[in-house]
């Protein structure tokens, strides 16, 4: 039979494709560490992923053209290699983290990093089939080494998704990766020492005692590197850093005021959230004539909650948000806790961590009123959520009279992902009225409102005739309302003509181009 090989040997030939086991799944995790700190770092998470990967499978087919110039001593090289790709896979946060304080070219250093991890473990594969051919046929040889890889790159996959990202992190992830390379690198060592020369033990020794001094240095000084090159990405001081299943969650403070951070981007400042969050909550909440049901999609910080909660009308708010982490922050960090009142602690509130498109698609609720407090349309998994699809089912689950907010970006900095997401609210049928204001620490912000059964005119006149007098505001009031909704000569934020914006879709996904190439108006 073609697998009856001696014990001794058929323990080599596991021993090899352990080793291969191991790079896949270290090899293929690093790559989506990566690829995390592109999205992080870069922003568009699916151009970065793309890259990331494409280059790190262009690399492994480079590598595997150059190891066709090994032509003895295999296994050395092997183990060197090996010993190679742990301190790659082990040092890699850490290595674009510290480049982020110095340099602002981490696009240059993390594209660097996944061609030469690729490139590693391209040389390995071919490196493992030349030493596993003695052992087993060229049929079998080639199935099992290419069988393990695979087999690698899934748990790596499983384990990034499930335990890595969300418990490990970034800053411990890595390490646990380099360990396993090391770990099969050195039971290969010590398994066929008697294959590699004796000069080459000394060195191969020697090497092997400084990773495992980096290793440990590495694990020990993780965090505070990590701490230090997030701290240089903020002009603040850094109290609070967390690294998600989905984003990455920082607090800055400065004097005694504090910011909220979602993946780099500032989502509130207690100097001036009011300015944010009234605006968001209220014209819609006092429009309309008896608001009983609320859902907020996204508002994972509890602030709009807080506003909400000051209706007395209301009976239950339903919050969506993806990522517990976030509203778990907002239940237990003081800092939320005392900006957002304790306002997810009320008996009204019902709090569900799932995707908002997908929370609307299944449910069969109903409600008085809808906002949408969701970060800036990025990535195209956030375009989905301001898509004619998503307000499609926004005015499916509204009652009648019901109405819907979202924030919008700026009307100055992002004019026409601005536009966009009031065109396709209108396509999706809700009438819409525009809103805007001047927010200290963010700059020129707008807001999209929509009635569902209001004509225009209607919507306008309500929103411009509010006084919020049984309401608690610290800025809104009537005269707010009206430079709110007044924009003078529109188009000198935002270019009106009719072929200029398009609709945005889940099939045609617009928004979030429109959103990173800012005021670029010929690129579509």
């Amino acid at each position: 039979m073609e697998n009856a090989l001696p014990l001794n040997q058929r323990n080599k030939s596991i021993i090899l494709k352990a080793a291969l086991f191991a790079t896949g799944l270290s090899g293929i995790v690093a790559e989506y560490i990566l690829s995390t700190l592109a999205s992080y770092f870069l922003g568009d998470s699916i151009l970065q992923w793309t890259l990331v990967l494409s280059f790190m499978l262009f690399s492994m087919g480079l590598g595997s053209r150059l190891s066709r110039f090994f032509r003895d001593n295999l296994l050395e090289k092997f183990i060197i290699i090996e010993f190679l790709l742990t301190i790659l896979v082990a040092f890699s946060a850490l290595v674009v983290y510290t480049a982020a304080a110095f340099t602002i070219y981490n696009g240059l250093i993390i594209y660097t990093l996944s061609i030469m991890i690729g490139l590693m473990i391209g040389l390995e594969i071919p490196l493992v089939t030349r030493l596993n051919e003695e052992y087993e046929t060229l049929r079998v040889n080639i199935a099992s080494v290419m069988e393990n890889d695979y087999y690698g790159s899934l748990l790596g996959g499983l384990f990034f998704a499930f335990v890595g990202l969300p418990y490990l992190g970034l800053t411990y992830t890595p390490f646990m990766l380099g360990l396993v390379n090391f770990t099969v690198a050195m039971l290969l060592y010590i398994r066929l020492r008697n294959l590699v020369r004796p000069k080459m033990q000394i060195f191969i020794n020697l090497f092997a005692t400084l990773i495992v001094g980096l290793l440990i240095s590495g694990f020990i000084f993780a965090q505070p590197i990590i701490f230090f090159g997030e701290q240089k990405r903020y002009k603040d001081q850094v109290i609070f850093e967390k690294q998600s299943k989905y984003q990455k969650i920082v607090i800055t403070q400065w004097k005694d005021e504090y910011w909220l951070y979602l993946n780099g981007s500032q989502q509130f400042s207690t100097l001036d959230e009011a300015m944010y969050h009234e605006p968001l909550v209220h014209p819609v909440m006092s429009l309309h004539p008896h608001p009983q049901e609320v859902l907020v999609l996204g508002g994972g910080d509890g602030l709009a909650a807080r506003d909400i909660l000051q209706y007395k009308t209301v009976k239950k708010i339903t919050l969506v948000d993806l990522d517990p982490a976030m509203t778990d922050l907002a239940k237990t960090h003081p800092v939320l806790l005392s900006a957002n009142d304790s306002s997810f602690y009320n008996p009204k509130m019902k709090i569900l961590n799932q995707d908002g498109y997908k929370f609307l698609d299944d449910s069969k609720q109903f409600f008085d009123v809808i906002i949408i407090d969701l970060p800036d349309p990025k990535t195209v998994e956030l375009n989905r959520l301001y898509s004619k699809e998503f307000y499609l089912l926004c005015i499916k689950h509204l009652r009648p009279k019901g109405l819907v907010i979202t924030q919008s970006a700026s009307p100055y900095y992002t004019p026409k992902t601005f536009e966009c997401i009031n065109l396709t609210m209108q396509a999706a049928g809700f009438k819409t009225v525009q809103m805007h204001n001047q927010i200290l620490t963010l700059g020129e912000w707008g807001w999209t409102v929509g009635a569902k059964d209001l004509s225009q005119k209607e919507l306008l006149a309500g929103l411009r005739s509010l006084n919020f007098k049984n309401i608690e505001t610290q800025w809104l009031n009537v005269e707010a309302m009206l430079m709110m909704t007044t924009f003078g000569k529109k188009d000198f934020f935002i270019d009106t003509r009719s072929d200029s914006v398009e609709i945005n879709t889940i099939h045609n996904p617009v928004l979030y181009r429109y959103y990173l190439f800012r005021n670029q108006w010929d690129l579509y």
